[in-house]
């Protein structure tokens, strides 16, 4: 696991497994940002469950894959700093996280490429800016997100701004798409919803505290509770812990990504405390 410290007391924690978020406390206090189980299983060949899991080249199961594909479940290297493209924040910290393709992996998904995670702390945010490359000679599509968790006192006094009119396809109602007539998202239950070319700046307002989460490169938004009962059946879910957790995720999901040999494309996501 690798620390970042910035001098201005923000701090992230990311594993070296998946390249994985595990822990975000932005500067001036207020405490832990992102949601960790307390049963999650850190073990290889397992996800981490909770804080910020790298989807990719599969988003869910939409496609031949293991779910979420092999990019959380995968070990990732810690690049040199001389050699990482992203720097720090003004009085920030930041790392960059490489994975390439192995054998492992084009046993599966027969393509060569290099995705790198940057992830940078400092002040009020974190950011995290994931870039893919096609290093092969035959064009690839894929699927992907960010899959934050976050941390709230009570999944039923949170809303989610800034998805009003966004058409969604809903996967516990059995898909479809849909816009979405309220102004303000309450979770009530287990919601799985893919906005679908969303805006670029949502706010998750809890009745003491905010988090802005932008995105730049993906389109699509991604919110997720597993709700009580769906919950109750995970594993690796501690008990009662979808009441303290929701995810609102940067994705890539109604329209695949498309890469051509040598091309590269870059997404990001920034959560901002207020």
């Amino acid at each position: 696991m690798v620390e970042l410290r910035a001098p201005d007391g923000a701090r992230a924690e990311v594993y070296l497994h998946g390249a994985h978020v595990t822990s975000w406390t932005p500067a001036g206090g207020g405490g832990e940002r992102l949601f960790l189980s307390t049963t999650s299983e850190f073990r290889a060949g397992a996800a981490i469950r909770g804080g910020v899991p790298v989807i990719f080249p599969q988003f869910a199961t939409e496609g031949p894959l293991p779910r979420h594909g092999f990019a959380r479940t995968s070990a990732w290297e810690l690049v040199p700093a001389a050699d990482a493209a992203a720097g720090a924040p003004a009085s920030g910290a930041a790392a960059t996280f490489r994975l390439t393709d192995s054998a492992a992996t084009r046993a599966i998904w027969p393509h060569a490429f290099v995705a790198e995670l940057a992830v940078s702390v400092g002040g009020p945010q974190l950011e995290l800016r994931l870039t893919v490359a096609n290093t092969g000679p035959s064009s690839f599509a894929f699927t992907g997100a960010l899959h934050t968790y976050l941390r709230v006192a009570d999944v039923q006094q949170t809303i989610v701004r800034g998805l009003a009119g966004t058409r969604y396809r809903d996967s516990g109602a059995g898909g479809g798409g849909r816009a979405d007539p309220v102004p303000e998202l309450r979770v009530r239950g287990e919601t799985d919803r893919v906005y679908l070319d969303a805006p670029a700046e949502l706010e998750v307002r809890e009745p003491d505290r905010a988090t802005l989460v932008r995105t730049e490169g993906f389109r699509d938004v991604v919110v997720w509770n597993p709700g009580a009962e769906r919950g109750a059946a995970l594993a690796d879910l501690e008990p009662g812990g979808y009441a303290r957790m929701l995810c609102v995720e940067a994705a890539a999901v109604g329209t695949p990504v498309q890469l051509g040999p040598g091309q590269r494309w870059t997404g990001a996501q920034t959560l901002i405390a207020r």
